[in-house]
């Protein structure tokens, strides 16, 4: 038998409603009524820190949801209506002590000084557990919220217009960067005695010019307590998988099987290469929705159930997984072979198979020797491994 050392699994949960499946609110435990309560997000949060989580995401939108991908519905059946992830995830941090907490921005519409701010505040809330989740829309009806653009009706996600709105969320993320590089660690002085709160030498214009944005600084929030918070994306495609390897530090990506998983990381990796940054440390996790019952005939049993009450199977852009914690554990230890390094897995309803996950999946793959039994680090940069990176305008 081999004796090589398992590489610990990293793992975070995406947190949507009441859960992915859209039937997922007219279950028992589903709590729909206390959706729009801090509580509920409190509880969910609460639940996957008892899993020892490295985070959870949130999901948002700038529309109401819908059962197209560019056109708004009018259902009546499915969960509508948000809370803005920022301002849950912030409610929720002081409640917390280890997890990370990775809302969901949509860089389309939105402006990156604000955002940035926002996030540092965040940074700031939980100590430094604070991630981003980039998001773009090419939803002409959420243009319409805002009346400052339009965006182009397209058939699919693959013409120019979508490659522009990457584009433009790269350039985003580097207006970001830049701005919680804008003032040193040390910018502060606070010295009561000589009446000097600030050392104005160490706040720093950014300057950005680029097609998109045209952005001074510095930002008004201090550099946040991880200098950057966590970046991360979702990418089912070159051009998003461009962005992930330019840009960011957590990548979600949607294999259904091995293979798939060993080309995407593959492709990563190379545009990772391109990009200049093959020495820096980059996750790829791989998306999964989830549906967990101690028996597979109880699991598949539920989703049916589900689908029923929908009218129509539930189909998703992430593999859809069916099972027990140990078949579970079984095909993340596969997948991690093909080089993935986490998994973030999306209950498919929020009270059933979030605890299936903590309770369930997490004993079995720390039985594995393959998940932390305690959290190693304060911030959400030590619990994936990511040194705190210096500041890029601080003299050398």
């Amino acid at each position: 038998m081999s004796s090589t050392p398992l590489s610990p699994l990293h793992l975070a949960v995406a947190l949507d409603g009441t859960g992915w499946h859209p039937a997922s609110w007219r279950e028992p435990v589903a709590r729909p009524q206390e959706l729009f309560t801090a509580g509920y997000w409190a509880d969910l949060v609460a639940e996957a820190e008892r899993g020892l989580l490295d985070f959870v995401t949130l999901e948002d939108g700038l529309g109401p949801q819908s059962s197209h991908l560019l056109d708004p519905d009018d259902r009546t059946d499915q969960v509508r209506g948000r809370l803005d992830a920022v301002l849950v995830a912030s409610r929720v941090a002081p409640l917390t002590r280890h997890i990370g907490l990775v809302p969901t921005a949509v860089t389309t519409h939105t402006e990156p000084f604000h955002i940035s701010k926002a996030i540092a505040t965040l940074d700031y809330v939980s100590t430094g557990r604070a991630g981003l989740r980039v998001q773009i829309t090419a939803r002409p009806s959420d243009a319409d919220h805002f009346g400052r653009r339009t965006i182009p009706r397209i058939d699919d996600y693959h013409g120019p217009v979508v490659t522009e709105l990457f584009d433009e969320a790269a350039d985003y993320v580097e207006v970001v960067r830049r701005l919680w590089d804008s003032w040193e660690d040390d910018a502060e002085i606070r010295d009561v005695a000589t009446g000097r709160f600030i050392d104005r030498d160490k706040l720093h214009y950014i300057d950005f010019e680029g097609r998109h944005f045209s952005v001074k600084g510095p930002s008004i929030t201090p550099r946040p307590p991880q200098g950057q918070p966590v970046v991360a994306a979702l990418a089912h495609a070159t051009v998003p998988y461009r962005l992930v390897a330019r840009a960011a530090d957590v990548g979600f990506v949607t294999p259904h099987d091995t293979d798939q998983a060993r080309a995407i990381v593959a492709e990563i990796r190379a545009e990772q290469q391109a990009a200049g940054r093959a020495a820096e440390p980059l996750h790829v996790f791989g998306d999964l929705v989830v549906l967990l019952d101690d028996d597979p005939a109880e699991a598949a049993a539920r989703r049916d159930r589900l689908d029923t009450l929908a009218g129509e199977a539930y189909t998703s852009d992430a593999r859809i997984f069916t099972g027990t914690p140990a078949q579970l554990a079984d095909l993340l230890q596969e997948l991690a072979q093909a080089g993935l390094t986490g998994f973030r897995l999306r209950p498919a309803v929020a009270g059933h198979d979030l605890p299936a996950i903590t309770r369930g999946l997490v004993p079995e793959l720390q039985r594995r020797g393959v998940f932390r039994h305690a959290y190693e680090a304060d911030t959400l940069r030590g619990l994936l491994g990511l040194s705190r990176p210096a500041n890029r305008y601080a003299a050398a």
